[in-house]
């Protein structure tokens, strides 16, 4: 297929997504026909946006917290957060590349051991990957403390429908490649897993659509959590569920909806992409 093929298939896709009309509408897609410099440009771009907007909603919990990005050139390495460094203030210089023994290959400053026995293995695991979130936030840990997944009881949280998993070995702070092995393994195909009291992790096939399921999968663990607490949730039936995860889960939904808070971003925080 060639590239203008494939930007007429993704146009038409983001316009059914969108419910417009292909062709008719200027559509944000995402960029095709990429070199290696360009794709890894952009991929540390959106990493950092990402960082900015986990920041921002409150994502970080001291030194805990990471997203990945696989190396477009070097695909058994990954660029991640130094150890350390607050969300809110990372920028594309301060990004670290790590290889899957551990060892900082670009960058001066130290990997967080979690980190990488986690996402090594998820990048491993998942050569379809690109990025991988995970981060301490409030309502993912307080539901992971349930170890059930997650319901079918809103539009948003359909996304996940059949396509999230559960992680219920918590023995401590991961540090050991073994755990994030078995991380990955619980993972499996999924586009999320929920480690039971830790947290939430998601992967993506952008670093956007990483970034954006596990904003939309913490709300949605929130979403859960009010309506439990005020009664019975009614669930959506298996059907509809089926559709709906059709409609918003897919990787380009993901990518495209992580747009309103890159363009957030790139307006109010420039010196990010330094």
């Amino acid at each position: 297929m060639s590239v203008r093929s494939q930007e007429a298939e993704l146009e038409a896709a983001v316009a059914g997504i969108a419910g417009l009309a292909a062709g008719r509408a200027n559509i944000p897609l995402p960029p095709f026909g990429l070199t290696v410099e360009q794709e890894r440009d952009l991929r540390l771009r959106e990493l950092v946006a990402a960082f900015r907007v986990f920041g921002a909603f409150g994502f970080s919990e001291g030194v805990a917290g990471h997203i990945t990005a696989r190396d477009p050139e070097f695909p058994d390495t990954f660029w991640v957060n130094p150890f350390g460094l607050n969300f809110r203030h990372i920028t594309v210089s301060d990004l670290i590349r790590v290889d899957h023994e551990g060892n900082v290959v670009d960058g001066d400053r130290p990997v967080n051991r979690a980190a990488f026995c986690i996402h090594s293995e998820v990048h491993k695991a998942r050569p379809d990957v690109v990025a991988a979130a995970h981060a301490h936030s409030l309502h993912g840990k307080a539901f992971s403390a349930l170890g059930q997944p997650l319901l079918p009881i809103t539009q948003d949280a359909c996304a996940f429908y059949q396509d999230h998993q559960l992680y219920a070995n918590y023995r401590g702070v991961v540090n050991e490649v073994d755990e994030g092995r078995e991380i990955a393994a619980a993972l499996g195909s999924a586009k999320a897993v929920i480690l039971q009291n830790h947290g939430l992790l998601t992967v993506g096939a952008s670093v956007a659509a990483a970034a954006w399921w596990f904003i939309t999968m913490e709300r949605s663990c929130q979403a859960q959590l009010l309506a439990m607490a005020a009664g019975s949730p009614r669930l959506v039936d298996h059907e509809t569920a089926i559709l709906v995860r059709d409609q918003i889960g897919s990787p380009l939904a993901g990518w495209f909806q992580f747009r309103p808070l890159w363009d957030e971003v790139t307006r109010r925080s420039p010196e990010a992409f330094q």
